[in-house]
């Protein structure tokens, strides 16, 4: 039996971030097939003398939400063992 999930991820320009524009902001979010849902969430600043490559700032951005992301969903799931086992368990990345 095969499932789906779902990950989505919103970039954030700098323009709408802060004035400046040296800010990116990424949200992602995980869906499983049974409806449940974990965000994380990343930022990368350009430097003010850094040449303004938007994608780099996004690519960064998202990898750091991505990272936070499975961090938390590993966390999650070590949760879920620790009821289940009556016992801490740790899940190591």
């Amino acid at each position: 039996m095969s499932h789906t999930w779902h990950v989505t991820v919103h970039l954030f320009d700098a323009d709408d971030v802060e004035p400046h524009g040296t800010l990116t902001a990424a949200h992602a979010t995980l869906t499983t097939s049974s409806g449940t849902s974990l965000e994380g969430y990343g930022r990368a600043r350009r430097r003010p003398d850094d040449p303004e490559v938007r994608e780099v700032g996004e690519e960064l951005a998202a990898a750091r939400a991505l990272r936070d992301l499975a961090d938390r969903l590993l966390r999650a799931t070590s949760d879920d063992l620790s009821v289940l086992e009556h016992r801490h368990v740790r899940l190591d990345a």
